[in-house]
C-alpha cells in the first residue's frame, strides 16, 4: 500500500481511497472509497464500508423476488443517493475486473459467474476536475492498492480500521482512536 503523496500513476481506478484519520466530514468518515474512474474530467467511486442493513429485494418490488434479491444494499455517497448502481467484482490472477454501473440483467449474468462478488448502491462518490488532486495535496485521503480478499470479508465499520492499521505502526494507532476523542 501507498500514502497519497507517493502516487506515481495518473489514473486511481481500481484503487482505495481511505479517507484519513483526522477527516471529519461525515459522508466520508473513516470511509473506503473503490475508485472506478479518475481522469482529468473527474473521479467516481463507491464507498464500501457503509451497509445499509438491507437487500435489493427490500429496496424495490422489481428485486423482490428475482436472484438479485439478496445482493447486499450499501451508501455508495453522497451524490445522488436515490440512484442504484450496481457494481461486481471477479477475482483474476493480477487482482481483480471492476464492473461498475452495471444494468440488472448483466449483473444477473455476472452473478452465475464463479468468484463473482455483487454489490449494490445507492449514491456514490464524485469529484470534479481536479478536486479529487487537490484533495490528495491536504493529505484527506490515503491511496491503497485493494489488498486480496477485502471484498470476500465484512464490510462494515471495522473495514476501515483494518485496511489503514496494514499501513504500517502509525497508522495503526490513529487508526484505533475512538471517534469521540473525548472518550480517550
Amino acid at each position: 500500500m501507498r500514502e497519497s503523496r507517493k502516487i506515481s500513476r495518473p489514473s486511481l481506478a481500481g484503487s482505495l481511497l481511505l479517507a484519513h484519520p483526522a477527516l471529519r466530514d461525515p459522508n466520508f468518515r473513516r470511509a473506503i472509497v473503490l475508485m472506478s474512474v479518475h481522469n482529468a474530467e473527474g473521479a467516481m467511486g463507491v464507498v464500501l464500508n457503509r451497509p445499509m442493513g438491507k437487500r435489493l429485494g427490500e429496496l424495490n418490488g422489481e428485486f423482490a423476488l428475482g436472484s438479485l434479491a439478496s445482493v447486499p444494499l450499501f451508501h455508495g455517497g453522497p451524490v445522488q443517493t436515490e440512484q442504484l448502481v450496481l457494481v461486481a467484482w471477479q477475482p483474476q490472477e493480477d487482482g481483480f475486473r471492476l464492473h461498475f454501473g452495471v444494468e440488472p440483467e448483466r449483473a444477473m449474468q455476472l452473478a452465475a459467474e464463479e468468484g463473482t462478488q455483487l454489490r449494490a448502491f445507492l449514491g456514490y462518490s464524485g469529484w470534479g476536475g481536479g478536486q479529487l488532486e487537490a484533495e490528495l495535496k491536504q493529505k484527506t485521503w490515503l491511496v491503497a492498492d485493494m489488498p486480496a480478499g477485502l471484498l470476500e470479508g465484512p464490510q462494515d465499520a471495522a473495514m476501515w480500521r483494518s485496511v489503514v492499521s496494514s499501513l504500517g505502526e502509525e497508522w495503526r494507532l490513529l487508526a484505533q482512536e475512538p471517534d469521540d476523542l473525548s472518550a480517550n
